[in-house]
């Protein structure tokens, strides 16, 4: 199992990553598109690299707006595994 960050060490990779917020146990960020379609799009792209990663993100899906969560659960809390991912996915977009 992932080994949780402490409140120092998620402060500091938060600190890298842009347009990432960290509310309670998840990191989070909201992506708008141009419509519906470009928003799919951008999900389908997200799912290789969560699935290679073995880390599967938490996503809501509202017409063009596309909102990303990522914890680890069997953690219970925000591990690197999850600043890992959201790079990518950071990268994806």
């Amino acid at each position: 199992m992932a080994q949780l960050l402490s409140d120092a060490e998620i402060q500091a990779q938060s600190g890298h990553l842009s347009g990432w917020t960290v509310e309670g146990s998840k990191l989070q960020t909201t992506y708008r598109f141009k419509d519906f379609i470009t928003a799919i799009a951008f999900v389908n792209k997200i799912v290789e690299p969560a699935e290679s990663a073995g880390h599967h993100p938490d996503i809501e899906i509202s017409y063009n707006k596309v909102k990303v969560s990522l914890t680890t659960h069997d953690a219970g809390g925000l591990t690197q595994k999850d600043f890992d991912l959201a790079e990518i996915i950071s990268q994806i977009n």
